[in-house]
């Protein structure tokens, strides 16, 4: 049970948020939400009502969506075969058929019914819609498995070419939320699986966004990945350099940081890593100092004082 409502403390909290008011309205975000989160109803619904306070605030919003683990389970039952590298997908043609029914079908679907419930207008897309996303076929490549040098082919899994961003320009000018599905296609109409971190990463810097976020399993970015309690507070691309040293990135947590690193290099101002578990985390690390994850810039010597507020407990490399 809550306390009684705290007028003071209400209005503090508007004049704390004030700032953040002025610096973003007319901005755009782009905002990546992972599978893990994609099945949890109670947790997409949080997304998108904390989405239309920022779409009210007028903010552009972009969300792209993932669906792995989805997509595992009905490969799962469909009796496909899942295997991963380097925390990428390995997608054969039958793997592709339900990536194709989960992302475009189901994930997508729940946003959008998520965004209605939330009364916050939204349209589902995918990368194959008026060719936003042009993507080919990655070729097989040599890559270091566990120490070993391996030749990997991906299957259907494209890398991208261009992006055009005219179609959700108009949906964005028309007040809409774009619900993204990170599925693409060549120019011959080829279906291709692309990561989504990849793909939020791409339009993001398309789009100008000013900031990119990705919405994990865990709080933020972690020092000791099986230590919630080692929450990295801010870090720039040096720092990452060292933690990846330590080898403190791994697994699914490898494409979101080479996305990250692509898009602070080319233009985007801020990636930010916020647990999607924490509740109004994404709305917290937009209008608070202390923020609810990981932020992450191309040079600490950009960092405005106001954004090198760490809470308690979390460590600054």
């Amino acid at each position: 049970m809550t306390g009684p409502y705290d007028p003071e403390a209400g209005m503090m909290g508007l004049r704390r948020a004030l700032p953040y008011l002025r610096l973003y309205r007319g901005r755009t975000f782009v905002v990546k939400v992972g599978g893990a989160l994609c099945g949890e109803a109670e947790a997409v619904r949080d997304i998108a009502e904390q989405v239309g306070v920022l779409r009210e605030l007028g903010i552009h919003v972009v969300v792209v969506h993932g669906g792995g683990p989805q997509t595992t389970a009905l490969a799962k039952r469909l009796g496909v075969d899942t295997s991963f590298v380097e925390g990428r997908r390995v997608t054969s043609d039958e793997a592709l058929d339900a990536a194709v029914m989960t992302m475009n079908g189901a994930v997508n679907t729940a946003f959008l019914s998520a965004f209605r419930a939330a009364d916050v207008p939204a349209a589902g897309l995918s990368g194959v819609d008026a060719g936003m996303i042009r993507v080919k076929k990655r070729p097989p490549r040599s890559l270091d498995v566990d120490g070993v040098p391996t030749m990997v082919d991906f299957g259907r899994v494209g890398d991208v070419v261009s992006v055009d961003p005219a179609l959700i320009n108009r949906l964005i000018e028309a007040d809409f939320i774009p619900v993204v599905s990170p599925l693409c296609a060549d120019d011959a109409g080829q279906i291709l699986n692309v990561n989504a971190d990849t793909v939020a990463a791409v339009l993001a810097i398309r789009l100008g966004a000013d900031k990119l976020f990705f919405l994990t399993d865990t709080p933020g970015l972690l020092e000791r990945i099986d230590d919630p309690r080692s929450l990295v507070s801010y870090v720039d691309l040096a720092g990452l350099d060292a933690l990846e040293a330590r080898g403190c990135i791994g697994g699914g947590m490898k494409p979101k940081i080479a996305a990250a690193r692509d898009a602070l290099v080319r233009g985007v101002g801020r990636i930010h890593m916020v647990g999607w578990k924490v509740r109004s985390g994404l709305l917290r690390e937009v209008f608070t100092n202390e923020g609810a994850g990981t932020l992450i810039v191309r040079d600490a010597a950009e960092l405005r004082p106001a954004e090198q507020a760490a809470p308690a407990g979390t460590t600054t490399p």
